[in-house]
């Protein structure tokens, strides 16, 4: 199961954290100016994923760097194409003099089209960018207990919407089984996963056919989460959105204007309330929450335009 909290009040710019539960690291989504988000948040990143690098997503980029100097260990950075570059540039604008190669490594992860990711690595004092592979796939990061995948939207320059999905896990009922625990839950799990039904399952020296334990088992569906930023609210990009997040348990999803501002959102190529929360409903999401609001906006008129979202969203 995620973990997801918006670390920026509502005149901050953006900026989430996502954590899966049991896990030791934090995934940060965007570099906007916010007040909650600590230096333990920080140091506990183990990737940032940025979806473009308009200021209001990527200022906060410098206080993530001053925290995690030292760490020496690898972070991963994930955005849309040409993101190595502008990383590579904030940290050459400082003198590094004082800190050693190890202190981190950066590695970057450019999503440059459809099932096409670079990547590169760099290390201080220099930052020189080096070139270390490349993905033909959307999945643009992975571990052993989720991956994320990423889609391109259209806010006049390309942004990168991210999913989080957790893999399925199979889980035993041993209570009911009669059997003490062992190797044999194992062997009996990947004989499942692999659909072999008559691998023999040895437990306490007494052999059984897998498939006659396979009733002892169930496969609990993982968690997701999608992180839609900033997107003009066009059929071009409603069609991508509702394809990749179809049926995702949560979803935060940029709504930057109220209704009666939606004229601006076309202009600025933004989302406005009542069709981000439309194209949730379409997309069947579970859990939608509308972030990212103009700061034009105050406490009032933001609770307005979530009044609005959840007028038209059917959930909550």
């Amino acid at each position: 199961m995620f973990l997801s909290e918006v670390k920026s009040t509502y005149k901050e710019d953006i900026s989430i954290l996502v954590k899966l539960d049991n896990h030791p690291w934090n995934y940060l989504c965007e570099c906007g100016e916010a007040k909650k988000l600590t230096v333990k948040d920080i140091q506990n990143c183990n990737a940032i994923f940025i979806s473009h690098t308009h200021i209001d997503h990527f200022a906060n980029f410098d206080a993530v760097i001053r925290n995690q100097i030292g760490i020496q260990r690898k972070v991963t950075i994930c955005g849309p194409s040409g993101i190595a570059k502008k990383i590579q540039s904030r940290l050459q604008s400082y003198t590094w003099n004082l800190i050693n190669e190890d202190a981190i490594t950066y590695e970057i992860r450019e999503y440059v089209s459809e099932n096409k990711i670079i990547i590169y690595q760099t290390t201080p004092p220099s930052w020189d960018l080096k070139k270390v592979g490349e993905i033909d796939s959307n999945i643009i990061f992975k571990d052993a207990f989720f991956e994320v995948t990423g889609i391109l939207l259209n806010h006049k320059i390309d942004t990168l919407a991210y999913k989080f999905k957790e893999y399925d896990t199979i889980k035993i009922d041993l209570d009911s089984s009669g059997f003490n625990g062992g190797k044999w839950i194992q062997d009996l799990k990947d004989a499942f996963k692999n659909k072999e039904k008559k691998k023999i399952i040895t437990i306490d020296q007494a052999e059984y056919i897998a498939e006659d334990l396979f009733h002892l088992l169930h496969v609990k569906k993982g968690d997701s989460v999608g992180i839609i930023m900033d997107h003009a609210a066009n059929d071009e990009n409603h069609s991508k959105i509702k394809s990749h997040f179809y049926q995702c348990n949560k979803v935060f999803i940029e709504s930057f204007y109220l209704e009666r501002d939606k004229e601006f959102a076309i202009t600025n190529f933004h989302s406005y309330s009542t069709m981000s929360a439309k194209i949730m409903n379409d997309s069947e999401v579970a859990h939608p929450i509308p972030v990212h609001f103009s700061r034009k906006y105050d406490q009032k008129e933001i609770q307005e335009l979530t009044e609005e979202f959840f007028s038209v969203s059917s959930k909550q």
